[in-house]
């Protein structure tokens, strides 16, 4: 299995999949409802003003360090392909 890594150590413009949500019951909702499910495809766009901007199934969130850190991510056999 490879090994996860938090959404925070991801290099920009790499790509990864989601293998776990590690928050409470009403974050992990709100995240499952933006698309941020297990094998889901993330890759990072950059980080301005201390958020993370992320493309995650064609849509781009920015999130705040402390919530991508309870998203689990591994890297993505397709890292190379182009998401959105």
């Amino acid at each position: 299995m490879p090994a996860q890594m938090p959404l925070t150590m991801l290099q920009e413009g790499k790509g990864c999949r989601i293998s776990e949500v590690r928050a409470g019951a009403e974050l992990r909702r709100r995240l499952i409802e933006m698309g941020f499910t297990p094998s889901s495809s993330v890759r990072l766009i950059g980080c301005e003003r201390g958020n993370l901007l992320v493309n995650v199934n064609g849509a781009r969130y920015a999130l705040g360090k402390g919530m991508a850190m309870k998203i689990m991510v591994e890297p993505d056999s397709f890292e190379g392909a182009e998401i959105g």
